[in-house]
């Protein structure tokens, strides 16, 4: 928390500051992880993968491959017997006994080319006995499925996911509140609809990579493209059996993350073929061909819907059935299921609530954290089916959304009460933005136009102790070096520290350095760079050392003037005392200390402040109800509108305009939530309107930019109104919460609800292709 006495001083906070990385970024200069450079002693790592989605493993001969020259390692699962998980850990770096998706790992070679590595890995020789697959998760839940991972019993798992031994569920997220059944009989109307939500790719611009060296004392550092070096330096040390002091990791610039860069995806692959290469590093980088399948993938989510309300518009009862597609292992899976279980009903408040939310083993690609962590699939069928609602009994939808939204001091689904939000001010925002209630003529006879809004909410996923740490060194010019843990992925955290640390010590913005890159021996811990979560947990832990340093400073200058700290402040640099009236200048004091009184020695010395933050007040909850105290930190909420217009004789849809407003309880840097909210606002749109990983039996038809349509500046909506709304946090700094992955959540729905109110017809789940909107319409009788 931001202590008082900062609120009088000078401060940048609300001010739209240059991003501090803006310049390395535009002349080129940022080095990012492939740039780095090892020379002649480097080995080139390539995978010998699965072509099978689900089979037994009965031989693997590398004799050829190690006797190819300029081979130095092959490696295979026999070499390393450990899973390893974030959540539930059910894989292994290279697969045992039998493989769950087309392209696991199997084997890995280093070698003195890449040419010789990629030779080498087509020498490997493997014998497989196919087995039956799953594709299908709801499949996947019933008891006819084949088990994909039998020993699911012995996994280690925490004790907020719980998995259902002798099935493919490796978790099963319930809410229990009210009678349901009872409610039922209660409503006016009922709304009942199965969404269908596919696969998508993260597609960042820069593939993974990560280069590993294991020194002769078995020392191991790893350079990575990542957005969690603090998890992966604990994960892959315990699969390594390796001692988290021994291992580093080291995360330069990232050049896209959106969640595939969380936890441990590839980057394990490089340092355990490292153990077996002493002294010389391992360069694994994934081609893009790789990059669509071999990583973590968005899941595909299969969610059936039961909403009811009273002749007045009042919601009653909500049944919500997901089967989320997790793939071959659930490391992320797990947890979006429990996030998407929790926030099952959207930011509505709904009496009577009957959850189940299950992440079910396929042999599809890996289900990981992707942007929304899982509230975009959800929210793509809660909000068409509250439109329908709407409709259905007679009622403005807006109106309908201002009625049943949730508000603070609610009683949520999982017992949590709601804090203070701005979720029914951005839905009026957004409909005075498209002038929600007039419909203006299309641009040509053959089009139709319509409009639609949906609304979100997300809270922070992560387990209560995910805990965030900063340092603040003062140096002699009075300026201060920021040392945090959590990574720049282009979100603009580096600049929002650096207000903050200005602010709370009451210095000058631009006397502030935020210091690069992550590295796990020097950098201070934080959990990971995901959940929409540093501005206000980083942030916190900043703002504390930044007080922390303060306090020692006016404590310093209180005993050396004789003075009250209390009549002390900082204020633009400058030490001054609303007592004596005295000045000093930081640059003065805190680095070589202040003179004692009557001059007789020295005392202080260099300051460094010291921070941190964990959330300690977040409790569990029931494994049958769902039930707790307080489930999560708290919410980000907002709206999304689009008027939009469709050619009758093509189904091609354009936007006329749209807005986004959120509540970001309070915007440390303007431009740069505008940013965040336009940027969301475009990915949202894409995976909407473009993305699908098409998946035939396990094996991806489209893994590239030629068959895998992401948005360009070609399809982006010229008209796009980006609003903020601020309704203060109270534990965040500042009053600050999170709002990077939101702008992309209520996306699916809101086209959905414009699609329908413009030609009468509901897609079943993106992408919203011309083709998929044409043939719906004629499927309507809308067109001949």
């Amino acid at each position: 928390m931001v202590m008082a006495e900062t609120k009088k001083l000078p401060t940048p906070i609300g001010e739209d500051k240059p991003r501090v990385d803006v310049y390395e970024k535009v002349i080129g200069a940022a080095e990012y992880t492939d740039d780095i450079q090892f020379g002649p002693q480097l080995l080139h790592a390539r995978i010998k993968r699965s072509p099978h989605p689900h089979a037994l493993i009965k031989s693997i001969d590398v004799s050829k491959a190690e006797t190819l020259p300029g081979v130095k390692v092959v490696v295979t699962g026999e070499d390393f017997p450990n899973h390893i998980g974030l959540y539930l850990k059910d894989k292994y770096i290279f697969a045992r006994d039998r493989v769950r998706f087309i392209g696991e790992p199997v084997a890995g070679v280093a070698a003195v080319s890449e040419e010789l590595a990629e030779k080498a890995v087509e020498l490997i020789e493997v014998t497989y006995e196919p087995l039956d697959p799953v594709f299908d998760p709801e499949y996947g839940a019933s008891p006819e499925a084949p088990l994909i991972h039998p020993d699911l019993e012995n996994y280690e798992v925490p004790n907020f996911i719980f998995p259902k031994p002798g099935t493919n569920i490796a978790n099963h997220f319930k809410i229990r509140k009210g009678d349901v059944e009872t409610a039922w009989s209660q409503c006016a109307a009922i709304v009942e609809r199965t969404f269908r939500i596919p696969h998508v790719q993260h597609v960042p611009i820069e593939p993974h990579v990560a280069i590993a060296k294991v020194d002769e004392k078995g020392e191991a550092t790893v350079w990575a493209a990542s957005q969690s070096p603090f998890a992966q330096r604990n994960l892959i040390a315990k699969a390594l059996d390796i001692s988290q002091s021994d291992m580093r990791v080291i995360a330069p610039y990232v050049g896209g993350g959106f969640g595939c860069k969380a936890g441990v995806t590839m980057e394990a692959l490089p340092v355990a073929i490292a153990t077996k290469a002493k002294g010389r590093p391992v360069k694994l980088l994934l081609t893009r061909e790789e990059e669509f399948y071999t990583n973590f993938v968005r899941q595909g989510l299969v969610i059936k819907l039961k909403v009811g309300c009273d002749k007045n518009g009042n919601l009653l009862a909500m049944e919500n059935t997901m089967y989320w597609d997790g793939g071959a292992s659930t490391e992320y899976g797990v947890n979006i299921t429990r996030a998407g279980g929790y926030s099952s009903t959207g930011p509505y408040d709904i009496p009577n609530v009957k959850t189940d939310s299950l992440c079910v083993y396929t042999n599809h690609p890996i289900g990981g954290a992707y942007r929304g962590f899982g509230m975009s699939e959800l929210h793509a069928g809660i909000g068409q089916v509250m439109d329908e609602l709407a409709e259905k009994i007679g009622m403005d939808k807006i109106e309908f959304h201002r009625l049943n939204c949730v508000q603070g001091g609610d009683i949520l689904g999982t017992g949590m009460k709601m804090h203070p939000t701005g979720v029914k001010e951005c839905v009026e925002k957004v409909a005075e933005a498209i002038d929600w209630g007039k419909k203006d003529p299309p641009s040509a006879p053959n089009k139709r136009r319509g409009k639609g809004v949906a609304l979100m909410w997300k809270a922070p996923a992560m387990p209560p102790n995910a805990g965030s740490s900063a340092v603040i060194e003062l140096n002699e010019d009075g300026t201060l070096t920021v040392n945090v843990g959590g990574q720049e992925i282009g979100q603009g955290t580096f600049t929002v520290m650096a207000q903050m640390a200005a602010a709370a010590m009451g210095v000058p913005f631009d006397w502030v350095r935020v210091k690069g890159p992550i590295d796990t021996n020097y950098s201070p811990y934080e959990w990971q760079t995901v959940a929409s979560r540093l501005t206000w947990s980083m942030g916190n832990a900043v703002v504390n050392a930044a007080l922390d340093a303060r306090q020692q400073v006016l404590q310093m200058v209180a005993e050396a003037w004789d003075e009250d700290p209390d009549q002390l402040d900082i204020v633009n640099g400058t030490v001054v005392s609303y007592q004596s009236e005295q000045e000093m200048s930081l640059k003065d004091i805190v680095v070589y200390g202040i003179m004692k009184p009557g001059d007789t020695g020295w005392m202080g010395g260099p300051v460094v402040g010291r921070g941190n933050f964990m959330p300690t007040y977040v409790t569990g909850l029931n494994a049958e109800t769902g039930q707790g105290e307080r489930a999560v930190v708290h919410y980000t909420t907002g709206a999304q509108g689009f008027e939009i217009e469709i050619d009758l004789d093509t189904g091609k849809l354009e936007v006329v305009r749209a807005a986004s407003a959120f509540d970001v309880g309070k915007a440390i840097n303007p431009g740069l939530v505008k940013a965040q909210i336009e940027g969301g606002f475009v990915q949202g749109f894409s995976s909407a309107v473009f993305e699908e990983m098409k998946l035939k039996e396990g094996v991806m038809q489209n893994p590239s930019f030629v068959d895998y349509r992401i948005a360009t500046s070609a399809d982006v909506p010229s008209r796009h109104e980006s609003i903020i709304v601020e309704v203060p946090q109270e534990d965040g700094p500042f009053g600050a919460r999170g709002v990077g992955e939101h702008p992309m959540v209520p996306t699916i729905a809101a086209l959905g609800n414009a699609i329908y109110d413009a030609v009468g017809v509901r897609l079943e789940g993106p992408p919203f292709s011309a083709e998929k909107i044409y043939l719906a319409m004629q499927d309507a009788g809308v067109v001949k």
